[in-house]
């Protein structure tokens, strides 16, 4: 059964164009985007945060005061704390990972960049972003802006994804594959 945030889909893109027209009318479109870097790895990190933005059982009240805190503490601009509070208020907070990667996508396409996503056992260090990037770049001809996310179940390797292309060099992937190969050889 597909999660309420891969459904929201369209709601996610709806909203995170309003914000960006808003961010690009108050000349703030790198302090959103940087709250929303910031957001997305605090949501990536906290098990807590996670249910607190997924969880239909915990009130818009709860919710919106849990976030309004939260954005606040981390010192976000004004515009970031605000649309945050109308996630809550509207009962939507549980599209904001896909809102974060709709505004992001947005402000890479209009500066002419491609975003990927990395997928990886473990943190990349800065330098292997670097790597992977100028790698990236080069075949893609442009810049490519790198969001990087940690899945120990792929156990090494990366996952690339890039619009409707992937490439998929996990460990995990590769036993699969090799396990499907042994089923045949019996």
């Amino acid at each position: 059964m597909p999660s309420k945030a891969k459904e929201s889909g369209g709601l996610a893109e709806r909203y995170a164009i309003a914000l960006f027209e808003l961010a690009e009318e108050a000349k703030s479109l790198d302090q959103v985007d940087s709250d929303l870097a910031s957001l997305m790895s605090m949501v990536r990190e906290s098990a807590d945060l996670k249910r607190l933005i997924r969880s239909p059982a915990i009130s818009k009240g709860d919710q919106g005061r849990a976030m309004a805190a939260l954005t606040k503490s981390a010192d976000m601009h004004e515009l970031t704390q605000r649309f945050v509070g109308l996630l809550a208020h509207n009962r939507r907070l549980f599209s904001l990972p896909d809102v974060i990667e709709a505004y992001r996508d947005i402000l890479s396409g209009r500066r002419g960049r491609t975003s990927a996503e990395v997928i990886t056992a473990k943190s990349l260090t800065e330098a292997q972003k670097t790597a992977i990037a100028n790698a990236l770049k080069q075949t893609m001809g442009g810049e490519v802006t790198i969001n990087d996310t940690i899945d120990p179940d792929i156990l090494g390797g990366m996952i690339v994804k890039i619009g409707s292309r992937m490439v998929d060099s996990s460990l995990r992937t590769k036993l699969q594959r090799l396990r499907l190969a042994m089923k045949g050889v019996g």
